[in-house]
């Protein structure tokens, strides 16, 4: 036979058709397929090409062969790669011990083993599975009559027992709910109406115990019930339909004796989910004392709708095409739904809920109430918007329609019971599970699972890698136990392992050595897990190179000392705490200070050398800055070595790693008693010169009320005597005016000339005794500030003296002005006297020219002028191209009465610039001025921003 022949029973095999052909075989105690027996190749040709999941274990190693169709059932970790081919008791570890007598009985009978829904745990997809499975083991006899090996036929049923175990506990659910109905309720199967389940309501109605009906048929217990409910139970099973029936008559036995009772009826055919019909279910209400007297009807009904409401299971009936809520329970609307009452009742449900718009509800609610066929769902998520807003709930629901007499469907029950957080815990232990394992990577951690009976160890790459080798290395427990240091392999590693079986915790510190010689500090962390009888069966565990950190230690620890040799020579006393605050460490200056020792101090405590009137607040301090991580700062008193005490000054600073954490307190003490006396000589002096400091200060507030009182009586004095002037003036102004009218011809041209001047000269003392009044309202304090823009205060003064502007041709440059705190009528002054200055002093023949700009500044920055460094100005810039001035006056200028130019070459009083200067030092303002002769003037106005 060929080659190509040999191999043919693998053709059209599948992927494990195609993997057996390229496996190498040599290796194995099968050798190469050439030389495979018959009844092997016969074997695999059979699951190779079936749809069935099977497997065969061959030989007394019981090699492991399977078919495409079980690999599904080894997870999603490729685990049928190192399956194939290899002995059961190395791939199947964790169900070696069940699986292993079995094949020995099939091996020794020849008889096949029939097992069903049977727990086989596996390990797939990296973790214990809890796994149900029906299989059929079958021996492989050669033709020499022996057992050569194992046919598995192999079906898994987890799914369908996890199913199960659901569905009778709902099972148990349902049966709970119906013994504990106040109403009668019996449910019957097959057409003999078999009683499977009565109520308690039933039994004393039927004045009967439970063993007496149970698995009994019902007419053969209750005869006296057949006539007319044995036709409505036979009419519900053969057709499916639901029989409701009021004040129906049966005759029943109460009190020994027979008697007519009348029940409202309702009973239901009982389907599997192929639509067969296996059982009836019935529900009787008793409504005898309703038929004698129909007002207790109501209360009955009331009493039902308060069993539907009670429920603990959220339960609604909605009805018509809109699904229109007629009935809730409370567990259904204060739970799922989060509304009041009258929020829901009676209203549509997509009124209630618009959001539902958006997800597949309405679409269910809709295809059940077509179809009448009841739609149920585990664990679907739908999102809520109840009164405390919207929520996502997870929740198992069932649809079940609602059929009226016309067998149509009227309505739905819906029954939704909230998973979440059944299905938030599995999610948080998937989530925990991911989180453990990225969390072992990031530390760089490597996991472990010993089997302490074979001594088989299941590894992560990172123990291969810590131990020097390559992450893909298949190392035994035996293999990493040599490379263990000789030094620390009894006394740590066997005696920890030892100690283990004790505590059931493993634990130990050692070093090993690599294949490169080069030697490592690693870190194990285990638990022993016991099986039933309280046997220990594995050691799980976790390994870490913490190599790094004993160099650290020793880094650390050598640091300690020379920090230490190196604070016993220091004169001061140094001491540090741990991050808690308690004191570990004196040098030996604190020993020598206090005539104390170590043991002594500590023994004492160190709150023993404090003066005991400094006590409470050094540790009030302490705990402090032990809480707050803040320097410990505060001079107290200590007890020297004889007796005395000294005033110290002592210092502490917390020392963190690199994450801000704090490791310890360093501190410092330095007696300060020297310097202590010093300034207690020195708080004597101060307190002598404060006193005749304070004594000098009466006496100038004295001085400043005398001259603040001067002050007032002289602006009340220039007020009034402006204002009693200006009447004999107004006067002589007067009739001058009506004499120079009427008589103007009759005098002679001297006398017109005396009454020009005469004129002249009181227009003149007008303007003086304006000047004199508006010079003293700058005086007058309780001026309210506001803040403004300038260019509204400019504004408001260029438009008093347009006529006088215009009539020279003048113009009027504005840049862009501050906002700033002023008194806004007093600086309309100030602009007011600029202009009108710029105005009077205009060269003739040339149109004035006024430039006004504004900039926020700050004083330091202005090194020529006399401002408050830390004060933010409004630095002002008028400038005007008139007659100018010598820089020799520019102070000059701003005096009272001061005039740089004769009366008759211009008009004025000389107080203009006095009235600005005045404003702009009621404001703590800066002004100067700077001219020359033709070039016309600037002045410079600093003004702060806010006042």
């Amino acid at each position: 036979m060929t080659h190509h022949n040999k191999l043919s029973f693998l053709n059209e095999g599948g992927e494990m058709g195609r993997l057996i052909k390229e496996k190498d075989w040599t290796k194995s105690p099968l050798g190469p397929i050439e030389t495979w027996p018959q009844s092997l190749c016969t074997s695999l040709s059979i699951i190779l090409h079936t749809n069935q999941p099977m497997l065969i274990f061959w030989g007394q190693e019981y090699l492991c062969f399977f078919n495409d169709a079980h690999k599904p059932s080894l997870g999603l970790d490729n685990k049928y790669l190192s399956v194939l081919g290899e002995p059961t008791s190395e791939t199947f570890p964790e169900a070696w011990d069940f699986i292993k007598p079995l094949f020995k009985e099939v091996y020794e009978t020849q008889k096949g083993i029939y097992l069903e829904n049977q727990l086989i745990p596996i390990l797939r997809n990296g973790k214990m599975e809890d796994a149900y499975w029906t299989v059929n083991y079958s021996p492989i006899i050669s033709a020499k009559g022996n057992t050569e090996g194992v046919f598995v036929t192999s079906n898994e049923a987890t799914s369908m027992i996890m199913e199960k175990v659901i569905a009778e506990e709902v099972d148990e659910r349902f049966r709970s709910a119906v013994k504990q109905a106040p109403v009668s309720i019996g449910v019957y199967k097959g057409p003999d109406f078999i009683v499977e389940m009565v109520n308690d309501a039933y039994l004393e109605l039927a004045d009967m115990e439970e063993q007496d009906l149970l698995e009994k048929p019902l007419f053969d217990s209750i005869p006296e019930a057949r006539k007319g409910t044995e036709d409505i139970l036979k009419h519900v099973y053969d057709t499916g339909e639901i029989y409701k029936g009021t004040e129906f008559p049966i005759s029943i036995n109460r009190y020994g004796n027979t008697d007519i009772g009348y029940f409202n009826l309702m009973c239901q055919a009982l389907k599997k989910e192929d639509g067969e019909i296996f059982g009836t279910i019935g529900v009787a209400v008793e409504v005898t004392e309703l038929v004698k007297a129909k007002h207790s009807l109501l209360e009955s009904e009331r009493k039902f709708r308060n069993l539907v409401m009670q429920s603990p299971i959220p339960m609604t009936v909605f009805k018509g095409k809109k699904h229109t809520v007629e009935l809730a329970n409370e567990a259904m609307i204060n739970n799922i739904w989060r509304k009041n009452e009258d929020e829901v009742l009676g209203r549509e449900i997509l009124d209630i809920f618009p959001e539902l718009i958006d997800q597949k509800f309405l679409a269910l609610l809709d295809a059940v109430l077509e179809t009448g066929k009841p739609y149920k769902e585990k664990e679907a998520l739908a999102l809520v918007m109840g009164n405390d807003g919207m929520r996502k709930l997870y929740v198992d629901i069932d649809y079940s329609p609602l059929i009226s007499t016309d067998n149509t469907v009227e309505g739905l029950i819906v029954t939704t019971i909230d998973v979440t957080e059944k299905v938030t815990s599995r999610k948080k232990i998937e989530e925990a599970e991911t989180r453990l394992r990225l969390a072992t990577e990031a530390a760089e951690m490597a996991t472990f699972e010993l089997d302490l009976n074979k001594r088989n160890i299941i590894y992560s790459p990172k123990l291969a890698e810590i131990f020097g080798h390559d992450r893909t290395a298949n190392l035994s427990h035996e293999e990493m136990r040599e490379q263990i240091h000789p030094d620390d392999i009894d006394s740590i590693v066997l005696k920890a392992f030892e100690k283990a079986f004790n505590t059931g915790i493993y634990f130990y510190e050692a070093r090993l050595i690599t294949p490169s010689k080069e030697i490592k500090w690693i870190r194990t962390h285990g638990k022993i897990y016991y099986d039933d009888e309280g046997k220990p069966t594995k050691l799980i565990g976790v390994l870490r190179d913490i190599t790094e950190d004993k160099i650290s230690q020793q880094t650390l620890l050598e640091s300690e000392q020379k920090f230490r040799l190196l604070a016993d020579s220091m004169p001061q006393q140094i001491w540090t705490s741990d991050a808690n605050g308690n004191l570990n460490y004196f040098n030996k200056a604190v020993f020598e200070y206090t005539g104390l020792n170590q043991d002594e101090i500590l023994d004492l405590g160190w709150l023993d050398i404090i003066h005991p009137e400094d006590r409470d607040e050094n540790l009030r301090l302490w705990l402090e800055s032990v809480k707050t991580g803040k320097d410990f700062i505060l001079e107290h008193r200590f007890r020297r070595y004889d007796g005395s005490y000294h005033w110290i000054l002592s210092k502490a600073s917390p020392q963190k790693d690199e994450y801000g954490t704090i490791q310890r307190w360093v501190g410092a003490s330095t007696d300060i008693q020297e310097q202590k006396m010093f300034s207690k000589e020195l708080e004597k002096k101060v307190k002598e010169r404060t006193r005749m400091l304070k004594e000098s200060n009466n006496k100038l507030e004295d001085s400043i009320e005398e001259l603040q009182k001067m002050n007032v009586e002289l602006q009340s004095f220039a007020y009034v005597s402006s204002h009693d002037l200006q009447e004999p003036l107004r006067k002589i102004q007067t009739f001058i005016s009506r004499i120079l009218e009427k008589d103007r011809d009759t005098l002679s041209d001297s006398g017109k000339n005396y009454f020009g001047r005469i004129q002249d000269s009181a227009n003149r003392m007008q303007n003086l005794i304006k000047d004199l009044l508006s010079y003293s309202r700058t005086n007058i304090t309780g001026n309210e500030f506001k803040k403004v823009n300038l260019n509204d205060i400019i504004e408001e003064a260029q438009l008093d003296l347009k006529e006088k502007l215009d009539a020279k041709n003048g113009s009027m440059q504005i840049g862009d002005m501050c906002e700033v705190t002023i008194i806004p009528f007093q600086f309309v002054q100030l602009m007011s006297n600029l202009i009108s200055n710029s105005i009077k002093f205009s060269i003739p023949g040339i149109p004035p020219h006024i430039k006004i700009t504004s900039l926020e500044v700050n004083g330091e920055e202005m090194e020529d002028f006399d401002l408050i460094p830390q004060v933010r100005y409004c630095h002002i810039s008028y400038s005007d191209n008139g007659i100018g001035f010598d820089s020799e006056y520019k102070d000059k200028i701003f005096e009272v009465f001061q005039r740089l130019h004769g009366k008759n070459e211009y008009e004025g009083t000389g107080i203009g610039l006095a009235i600005v200067k005045k404003i702009v030092m009621n404001h703590d303002g800066f002004i100067s001025a700077v001219g020359k002769p033709n070039k016309g003037v600037t002045f410079d106005i600093f003004i702060p921003v806010e006042q």
